[in-house]
């Protein structure tokens, strides 16, 4: 016998609603439709993070670093921002 873990969540009305509709329609339980869209989903976000191909896309612009920038004070940097919207 398996045994579950039960929890409480809060689920938007619409969601619900169709979730209570399509379990209805597929003659299963609003737990079952659950726990598959939860294993769906937790097998992609596994899939995608065994591979991850990231580039960094690289951004240039024309200009010279402003006068009064001090990149090496990140205190200095944010009141420079601040300043120079």
């Amino acid at each position: 016998m398996v045994f579950g873990m039960k929890t409480t969540i809060e689920i938007a009305d619409d969601i619900l609603i169709r979730a209570k509709k399509r379990a209805a329609e597929e003659r299963s339980s609003l737990r079952c439709l659950i726990e598959a869209g939860l294993r769906r989903e937790l097998t992609r976000g596994a899939t995608r993070r065994k591979n991850p191909k990231r580039r960094i896309r690289w951004v240039t612009v024309s200009g010279k670093m402003p006068k009064k920038l001090n990149i090496r004070d990140r205190d200095a940097m944010y009141e420079w921002l601040l300043e120079n919207p």
